[in-house]
């Protein structure tokens, strides 16, 4: 039996739904409290409104709006999701929420949001057991002038894999730092279309100079 209390917020959630033209899905999965209070406080003066229920109520408000392949966007539903709603456009929403990321170290049982690459060079290692720590997650090195070097770009882990406590702790040694603490966007709902967080991304500097080009160009 779905109490009265519930059937009012999918009622209310509906017609936020319907009545904003920019609908998306967030998932605060890896969020700390009080970054997530921070960004919903910095979006709210953007006039980006952040609704929290259960999937299923999420799920079930999104499906009775019946916006025009609304369904595509239930079905990007993961995590500890979230609705977001807005007037901005979705382009400008994703580099919004991206700038208010900061970076973290990797712990073991995480999923890799990206490709995880060690570039070659220098390091500040002197030769020893380090040498086999590193070879253990596939990260081949030489002495160089006393110290250790990697020898080439290694991928050490792909989007989606699961990272371990020994590539955590190797991370952790080289100081790299491939997590991102945030609101993670998923996925946009804009006229019927789906945008997915990839296809929102712009490198804004390659932008910049290609506008450059062009204009030395023409």
């Amino acid at each position: 039996m779905v109490s009265n209390k519930k059937k009012e917020l999918v009622q209310n959630l509906i017609k936020e739904i319907q009545s904003s033209p920019i609908v998306g899905i967030v998932n605060f999965e890896n969020l700390p409290a009080q970054q997530l209070q921070g960004m919903r406080a910095m979006l709210r003066e953007k006039d980006v409104k952040i609704v929290m229920a259960r999937k299923k109520l999420l799920r079930l408000a999104l499906t009775e709006s019946k916006k025009e392949n609304i369904q595509k966007l239930v079905e990007k539903i993961k995590g500890l999701p979230a609705l977001i709603l807005t007037e901005n456009n979705p382009f400008t929403l994703y580099s919004t929420i991206q700038k208010n990321k900061s970076e973290a170290p990797a712990k073991a049982g995480q999923t890799s949001p990206k490709e995880i690459v060690v570039k070659a060079g220098a390091t500040n290692f002197a030769p020893g057991p380090i040498i086999s720590e590193l070879a253990a997650v596939g990260i081949k090195t030489k002495v160089d002038q006393g110290k250790l070097a990697i020898v080439d770009d290694v991928t050490v882990a792909k989007e989606g894999d699961v990272i371990t406590q020994k590539l955590a702790e190797t991370l952790k040694r080289l100081d790299i730092k491939p997590m991102e603490i945030g609101l993670d966007l998923v996925a946009v709902w804009e006229n019927g279309t789906i945008f997915e967080a990839k296809q929102l991304h712009i490198d804004e500097a390659e932008y910049t100079q290609n506008i450059t080009q062009a204009a030395q160009w023409a």
